[in-house]
């Protein structure tokens, strides 16, 4: 199976390299790897081009965008650019980010799960963090989400999905879509990946409250997204989030802001949501 991938980055010239090292030393190497350098101001598009002359795989695609680092749009947009470069002559498209490690079986493995069941629609392993020099699990979501960082879709899946929005929740409504069309979701627990920037670590002020916008537009209703709320606020240790996650929410609610998904979709999700809800009480 051919695997392409396209990797967002904004001012990753210190980590990028990494990534880019860990994806030429693969066991299965990618197709095609495109790095849209969106908006850097660093030396960014330097270390692609120079893995670019060794790996003719590899390319670079320049963007201009906002600075601010807004959760979800932007780099949508810029996967999305990426992406319109590439021609249909694959099997696995990944979005991943520019700061991670994988070890050198990562996408043989991944391959490996889309071949056994052509059933499956999206495969990832799992993001670490360094902490006090010890790899530990990035615990932000349950064991079975694939993380925003490594999604790996089958083609079929992609295109049945709509592709990716641009909006915040993107890696959430992608896997609740999945199943929707009754496509199954592997996570692979022997895949650890070095995550090398903790999540949200750019996140502007403003950002706090696209959580609660995302929880509406993925059609959660408020007693969904009160619940969703309260456990990723005690998962990153900060309960104050769960206020402004609300307040996220409501805004979004009293703007008519559009949802990500048809209200067929949203009702499936909400059932789904409860149904998950319900097993973890039990």
């Amino acid at each position: 199976m051919k695997y392409y991938i396209v990797i967002p980055a904004h001012n990753e010239q210190d980590l990028i390299g990494l990534t880019l090292q860990s994806l030429v030393s693969q066991t299965v190497l990618p197709s095609k790897v495109v790095v849209v350098n969106d908006n850097s101001t660093d030396k960014t598009e330097e270390v692609v081009l120079s893995f670019a002359k060794e790996n003719p795989y590899i390319s670079v695609v320049n963007k201009t965008s906002d600075a601010i680092h807004m959760p979800g749009s932007k780099v949508i947009q810029a996967f999305q650019k990426g992406f319109e470069t590439l021609d249909s002559d694959y099997d696995i498209i990944v979005k991943i980010d520019g700061d991670l490690i994988f070890p050198p079986n990562y996408f043989e493995t991944i391959i490996k799960h889309f071949e056994s069941d052509p059933k499956i629609g999206m495969v990832g392993g799992f993001c670490y963090i360094d902490k006090n020099g010890e790899w530990i699990l990035e615990n932000l979501t349950d064991k079975d989400h694939i993380r925003g960082a490594l999604k790996a879709y089958r083609k079929e899946t992609y295109q049945q999905i709509g592709g990716l929005k641009p909006a915040m929740g993107w890696d959430t409504v992608d896997e609740l879509l999945c199943k929707y069309y009754d496509w199954k979701i592997v996570t692979d627990e022997s895949l650890h990946v070095k995550h090398l920037k903790p999540t949200g670590a750019n996140y502007n002020k403003t950002a706090r409250y696209k959580q609660g916008e995302a929880f509406y537009t993925l059609g959660y209703g408020f007693w969904i997204t009160a619940i969703a709320s309260a456990k990723l606020a005690m998962m990153k240790k900060k309960p104050f989030l769960f206020l402004d996650y609300i307040k996220g929410f409501m805004k979004a609610k009293s703007a008519k802001t559009p949802l990500l998904v048809t209200p067929e979709q949203a009702k499936f999700i909400r059932n789904y949501r409860l149904q998950k809800m319900k097993q973890k009480l039990i």
